[in-house]
């Protein structure tokens, strides 16, 4: 099926250049200091650390996803960094972002599971490759 596998791929894509606009704003635009002070001010743990590795996961999966290049791993790192983000920044403030809600995070994190259910799709890295990736092994192929 063409139309699915251009669907997932639009949607990979789509989610994976908004990891790495979230990325690279924390590395680069913010400055990775001001983004570990923001972490501090929000109560992460570690943030010194965890800034580091919420940019680094959101740049560099985000890129993966993009490519369709180790997807599923991704994906998953990717919803845990949602889930922290909700645990941590939004939890409380409701549902609307506008209100520092969580319904950004929920919609990302969401998202990030789907792409661990459905797979990156034909037009992906991880599909080329196929059995050499080890997170393909003993996985049944993708429906396309």
């Amino acid at each position: 099926m063409t139309l699915r596998n251009v669907l997932i791929l639009l949607a990979r894509v789509g989610l994976g250049v908004i990891f790495v606009a979230h990325g690279w704003q924390k590395f680069v635009i913010n400055g990775i200091g001001a983004t570990q002070q923001g972490f501090a001010s929000m109560g992460a743990p570690a943030p010194d650390v965890s800034a580091v590795i919420a940019a680094t996961v959101e740049l560099v999966g985000g890129i993966g996803l993009i490519l369709g290049l180790a997807t599923p791993v991704w994906a998953l790192l990717l919803f845990a960094i949602m889930v922290g983000a909700f645990l941590i920044s939004h939890l409380g403030h409701g549902l609307f972002v506008a209100k520092g809600g969580f319904e950004f995070v929920l919609a990302l994190g969401a998202s990030m599971l789907l792409l661990v259910v459905t797979g990156p799709g034909r037009f992906s890295v991880d599909a080329a490759l196929g059995d050499r990736l080890p997170w393909n092994r003993g996985v049944a192929a993708p429906q396309v």
